[in-house]
């Protein structure tokens, strides 16, 4: 299994992140453009939440609440679940699996360096048992 540092290496460099005080409107506006289900919220170098789709419906939308008026920081969920770049996959599914997460910040020296997906670490595991199931073919084959 591949640990998070290789993994982010096959993910285009940098982090998709807002301020807390700005509109959620903003937030959707940044989720849709690049096309991604959760973003960082950082004050500063400082991570203080996340804020996914999941947020936005749950604490906005079914509350009656309006996007152009409420902050990010009203909806965001600020108890973030990190992981260091030395963690495995294995070790990452579990995790997500266990706390029922999308996304995992990484973080290395108290400051992020990237955010896994549960897709970035379910196509790393089917890559993984592709390359397993290729090599026992090469073996019956010889």
């Amino acid at each position: 299994m591949k640990t998070v540092a290789q993994m982010l290496k096959l993910k285009p460099a940098g982090v998709i992140a807002i301020r807390p005080d700005v509109p959620v409107l903003d937030a959707l506006k940044l989720l849709a453009d690049k096309d991604v289900g959760a973003v960082l919220v950082m004050d500063g170098p400082r991570l203080v939440g996340i804020v996914s789709e999941r947020d936005y419906a749950r604490k906005l939308e079914l509350q009656g609440k309006s996007s152009a008026t409420t902050q990010v920081r009203e909806i965001m969920t600020s108890d973030v679940v990190c992981v260091t770049p030395n963690r495995t996959n294995e070790e990452c599914m579990a995790l997500m699996t266990g706390r029922r997460l999308r996304h995992l910040p990484v973080i290395d020296n108290e400051r992020v360096i990237g955010v896994l997906s549960i897709g970035d670490l379910v196509k790393d595991a089917i890559s993984e048992q592709q390359f397993i199931i290729e090599q026992l073919e090469h073996y019956i084959h010889r």
